[in-house]
């Protein structure tokens, strides 16, 4: 391969970059035995925290359901709250 192949191209904005390493194997233009572990210790979560009060009877339930499923109970509730946004729409 010519070098020219193996650059990195200089991008006009994040989507393009984006784009571009979603159809690019890095192998060929990254010397991963040179990267170095970083910290980012003010990245923030992308969710937010709420407080929601339910029944404890439809809290247990909800619980049965996630446990069937053997996934967290928070986790089940937003994947079913997504889902009925999404036909909603």
């Amino acid at each position: 391969m010519k070098e020219t192949e193996n650059t990195i191209p200089a991008f006009q904005t994040e989507a393009e970059e984006r784009q571009f390493w979603e159809t690019t194997d890095s192998v060929e233009r990254v010397d991963w035995s040179k990267a170095e572990r970083v910290r980012l210790p003010n990245l923030k979560p992308s969710t937010t925290s709420i407080s929601l009060r339910l029944p404890t009877p439809l809290l247990e339930r909800i619980k049965v359901a996630a446990n069937k499923r053997d996934v967290p109970y928070q986790s089940l509730i937003k994947v079913w709250l997504s889902e009925k946004l999404d036909a909603a729409s």
